[in-house]
C-alpha cells in the first residue's frame, strides 16, 4: 500500500497563535501522517489472512479512521492559515452560498463560532453537501466521529486543546476562535470551495 505523505505549509506569524504552538502542532500532524501509513500497512499485511485476523483488523480499521481523519483535518486547518490573512470578497461564490444557506454571513459566523465552543475535543467544520447543494456546519468529535458522509470539508477549526491552550489557557478558547478567523486566508478557502463545485 502506498504511504501517505506529509504536506508542508507556509504559515506566517499569526495573531495570537505563537510560532511555538504552530511548530508543535505541525509535529503532531506529522505523527498522524506516519500513523496513517503504519496502520494502513498493518491492515494490508493482516488482510493476507483476513479470516484469522478479523479481530485485529476490525480494531485497526477503527484506528485508521481516527488517524486518517486526524491527518486530513489538520491539512485543511493549516492550509487555511497559509500565506497570511486574506478577506472573503463580497462577490465570491463561497460568500454568496453562505448568505444563501444561513441568511447572512454574520449569522453563519456567529453560528460557527458558537459551534466551536462545544465542550470536549474535536473540530468545528463547514462542509459542502453536493447532493443537497448546501453548506452545513458540523461538530466532529475527536477527528472522525460525526464526519458527514459524501460531504466535502471547506473549513476546519481545530478545537483540541493542543491547538490553543499554550497561548490562551483553557479559559481563552473564545479568543482563540476570534484570532483564528483574523488569521484566515479566505482566498484559499474560496479556491477549495470552487474545486468541490466542479
Amino acid at each position: 500500500m502506498q504511504k501517505f505523505e506529509e504536506k508542508k505549509f507556509n504559515i506566517p506569524k499569526l495573531k495570537g497563535i505563537s510560532d511555538k504552538t504552530i511548530e508543535e502542532h505541525l509535529k503532531l500532524y506529522a505523527g498522524y501522517v506516519n500513523h496513517t501509513s503504519l496502520v494502513s500497512g498493518k491492515i494490508a499485511e493482516l488482510l493476507e489472512r483476513a479470516e484469522e485476523n478479523m479481530g485485529l483488523l476490525s480494531g485497526l480499521q477503527r484506528r485508521f479512521a481516527f488517524e486518517f481523519d486526524g491527518m486530513r483535518n489538520h491539512e485543511y486547518y493549516f492550509a487555511s492559515l497559509e500565506n497570511g490573512p486574506k478577506n472573503l470578497e463580497e462577490e465570491s461564490e463561497l460568500k454568496k452560498q453562505i448568505k444563501n444557506d444561513f441568511e447572512s454571513f454574520e449569522k453563519w459566523l456567529d453560528c460557527f463560532k458558537s459551534l466551536a465552543t462545544t465542550r470536549g475535543v474535536g473540530w468545528a467544520m463547514l462542509y459542502w453537501d453536493p447532493h443537497s447543494k448546501q453548506l452545513l456546519n458540523q461538530w466532529v468529535d475527536e477527528h472522525h466521529l460525526g464526519q458527514l458522509s459524501g460531504c466535502a470539508p471547506i473549513l476546519a477549526l481545530d478545537m483540541w486543546e493542543h491547538a490553543f491552550v499554550a497561548d490562551y489557557q483553557p479559559s481563552g478558547k473564545k479568543q482563540y476562535i476570534e484570532d483564528f478567523f483574523e488569521n484566515l486566508n479566505w482566498q484559499k478557502i474560496e479556491e477549495d470551495f470552487k474545486e468541490v463545485l466542479e
